[in-house]
């Protein structure tokens, strides 16, 4: 089974475990990445459902995609890798900031508890999207003002580090 990154809430690697024993009990403070995908001068950010077979926060409305570097992989690269299993195309990534966040599964499942890296791409037009129905179940493009506020007005319908990430990068 596949590994995490342990880190201190600084991201300083302090060990490693095994990804679902990371997210069991009281969650288990990991290395991950969020990447925000955006187009239109960021009037316009590409998100996605999770699908119904993830262990945590299925169906849930994310980010473009999420995940955890292998063990000492770098971030930029975890993060293009993921986009292109996950999302089916490729775009230059660039680090935007850092969160730690805990949240628990809304179906009991687990916990996230991770320290984020916050990874942006930046997209003039169209991308031909190729989502893996594995991880997704529906992509789109939402206006980033009207996904703010439908953000507040529906709260549950989204992801934690979904909101928590985008108020970062959109101040």
């Amino acid at each position: 089974m596949r590994e995490v990154t342990l880190t201190d809430k600084e991201g300083n690697k302090i060990g490693q475990a095994e990804i679902l024993e990371a997210h069991t009990g009281e969650g288990m403070l990991h290395r991950a990445f969020s990447i925000y995908v955006f187009r239109n001068n960021r009037s316009e950010v590409l998100i996605q459902k999770r699908a119904n077979t993830k262990l945590l926060f299925a169906g849930i409305w994310a980010n473009t995609c999420c995940s955890h570097p292998f063990i000492d992989e770098d971030v930029l690269n975890a993060g293009e890798r993921r986009l292109n299993e996950e999302c089916g195309f490729t775009a230059h990534l660039k680090v935007e900031g850092t969160l730690v966040y805990k949240a628990e599964d809304p179906n009991g499942n687990g916990v996230e508890y991770e320290h984020v890296t916050l990874l942006t791409a930046d997209l003039n037009g169209d991308v031909g999207l190729d989502p893996n129905p594995e991880e997704i179940e529906a992509m789109e493009w939402r206006d980033v003002s009207n996904l703010k506020e439908d953000m507040k007005n529906n709260q549950h319908a989204y992801a934690p580090w979904f909101h928590l990430g985008l108020n970062i990068i959109c101040k």
